[in-house]
């Protein structure tokens, strides 16, 4: 999905599958891997987006393979001979396994070494996809090797479960999510974070919220906070469509802020958080999201409402029947919904996060 959407607006993208999976039923999941953004003014290079076709198992069953190292690290090679490889953007999102995420990693540190000298034309954006919710889809010892390339990223993109392992921070309050970003800015550097899928207890209504800080010059947060309201639905392939959606808008607000040739694409520090390209970036990416998730809940819905996910089928066949066709309702509905993701209205404004850290 990731590859695609960047393709629908308008970005250059060669994309490579991590896995080859069966379930993957709206399209490749793929490490994309060349992205020249149509706002550019300059003739850039290609960027390389990494993310992960088919890793989306929630139908129960699968068949496929898993791409190696030694084949992630032979394709990216064909590249380089045939000088395809002038990537100015990378998105890696799903590794299969550790070594398999040290591969990615060292073709991100060798683009980041290509674009020494030049500030701001190299943007690694690094999906960490490790787990969420506690539970890990991968085994745990691809987190050292992710917790490696972090110095190496200008823009994280965790989930909370995914903070509170790389952060080595028990997240049990605002407070604590807080301070485990705050601390992968200033033990790693890392340039900007934005964390997915934040639940707060103290939600008065059912919302969801993205947390997001870009670092000052002393490596101290810039927090801010956008809120949703959550869609009591399951949806698979939100979190492509996120990743995709960000590069896209942060590349458009930087632009539109002259920032694209300082390094990670860094704000002055006197930008308040608020008005932080990342910021802006984030607010258009949700309006775009609620909006086709919101299209998507309801063709669920409709889908439910006239027993198209029933069948004759009783007992266990008949629920098994059921889930698949919930699950096939419930991918994310992009293609028909194409000009939500290029012209959103403005519908979440964030606000400046202040804390105690």
């Amino acid at each position: 999905m990731a590859a695609f959407v960047m393709q629908a607006l308008g970005c250059e993208v060669s994309a490579l599958n991590t896995v080859q999976f069966s379930t993957w039923a709206r399209a490749t999941f793929p490490f994309p891997l060349c992205f020249s953004p149509p706002e550019a003014e300059k003739d850039s290079g290609p960027s390389l987006t990494w993310c992960p076709p088919g890793n989306h198992v929630a139908y129960g069953q699968f068949t496929g393979t898993r791409t190696s190292a030694a084949e992630i690290a032979a394709l990216y090679g064909a590249l380089v001979a045939n000088q395809l490889a002038g990537f100015d953007v990378l998105l890696s999102g799903f590794a299969p396994s550790a070594a398999a995420v040290g591969a990615v990693g060292e073709i991100g540190r060798e683009l980041r070494a290509a674009a020494l000298g030049r500030p701001g034309s190299f943007f690694w954006v690094l999906d960490p996809v490790m787990g969420d919710a506690g539970e890990w889809y991968v085994d745990a010892d691809v987190l050292p090797i992710y917790q490696a390339l972090l110095p190496h990223a200008d823009l994280l993109l965790p989930n909370m479960f995914e903070l509170e392992v790389l952060s080595d921070t028990k997240i049990d309050s605002p407070g604590a999510l807080a301070a485990a970003v705050a601390k992968l800015h200033s033990v790693h550097q890392i340039p900007h974070i934005v964390v997915t899928s934040v639940h707060f207890a103290e939600a008065s209504s059912p919302t969801i919220a993205v947390v997001g800080s870009s670092k000052r010059a002393d490596a101290t947060p810039r927090l801010f906070r956008i809120d949703v309201p959550a869609l009591d639905c399951f949806f698979s392939g939100t979190g492509d469509l996120f990743a995709a959606l960000t590069i896209v808008r942060l590349r458009e607000a930087t632009l539109a802020t002259g920032l694209q040739a300082t390094p990670s694409w860094l704000s002055p520090d006197g930008v308040a958080a608020v008005d932080l390209p990342l910021a802006r970036a984030v607010e258009k990416v949700l309006a775009s999201m609620h909006v086709v998730l919101g299209k998507t809940k309801a063709a669920v819905d409709r889908a439910e409402e006239a027993a198209e996910l029933g069948g004759s089928a009783q007992g266990k066949e008949g629920e098994r029947v059921r889930h698949l066709r919930r699950t096939r309702a419930a991918e994310v509905r992009v293609v028909r919904h194409l000009e939500d993701l290029r012209a959103p209205e403005a519908l979440f404004r964030a606000v400046s996060w202040n804390l105690e850290i």
